[in-house]
């Protein structure tokens, strides 16, 4: 049996301003009663000894390095562009004057 009901759910989308029917209430109501049962079930195998984990793998710092390598030249990049000024790369305006 749902430990939610149809009217907590419509109740509750009311307070949130969420349109729902009958029909979306009552099955929403069922589908967090499974997300209840699931939590519940959790919370029964948890114990003090058991560390909270928000990852499986123990992860150090996962971004790399940074370390300056090779740039490219400026005026080789320059020359492939379609157009160039000052040593900057030449764009269409996009908005108007000011």
């Amino acid at each position: 049996m749902s430990s939610f009901s149809k009217e907590e759910v419509a109740r509750l989308a009311d307070l949130s301003r969420i349109a729902l029917t009958d029909t979306e209430a009552e099955k929403m109501a069922g589908e967090l009663s499974v997300i209840e049962d699931a939590v519940k079930a959790v919370s029964e195998v948890v114990t003090p000894d058991i560390p909270f984990t928000y990852n499986p793998l123990p992860l150090a710092n996962v971004k790399r390095p940074d370390i300056p390598g090779e740039t490219l030249d400026r005026e080789e990049v320059l020359a492939a562009a379609p157009a160039a000024e000052e040593g900057k790369f030449l764009v269409p305006r996009i908005m108007g004057e000011e």
